[in-house]
């Protein structure tokens, strides 16, 4: 809990008092004091709420964050598992998947430079 929420409702609390204290004397100075001190403790004690809600939120989302983290591990081993199981299940399959990448690699990386169209100029 915020330090703020506490002022904030003692000061609620103390406003409402001095209010009443104000009704009961009749003193208007007194009874608008009150209210003011009520009012100013509300938004202290609404600040200190607000804050508390980003805390909560800040918070929750860095334990989403960690726990996806965590878990990410996981994940990669898990497909590093299902891969390898792959390949045992099919060698030969896995062997000409990877031959085919190797050879459009090598396709991709022998091709020359593309050259622009040569400019012809007519001297004249």
């Amino acid at each position: 809990m915020d330090t703020d929420r506490i002022v904030g409702s003692a000061k609620e609390y103390a406003g409402r008092a001095e209010g009443a204290i104000g009704d009961m004397a009749g003193d208007a100075k007194t009874q608008a004091s009150g209210k003011a001190r009520e009012a100013a403790g509300t938004v202290q004690n609404l600040y200190g709420q607000a804050k508390d809600a980003v805390c909560d939120a800040a918070d929750t989302a860095a334990g989403y964050a960690k726990d996806a983290y965590d878990n990410s591990g996981d994940t990669f081993r898990d497909g590093t598992q299902a891969l390898s199981k792959k390949v045992k299940d099919n060698p030969l399959g896995s062997l000409l998947v990877a031959g085919g990448i190797g050879f459009a690699l090598a396709l991709l990386m022998s091709r020359p430079a593309r050259r622009p169209p040569p400019r012809w100029r007519y001297y004249g």
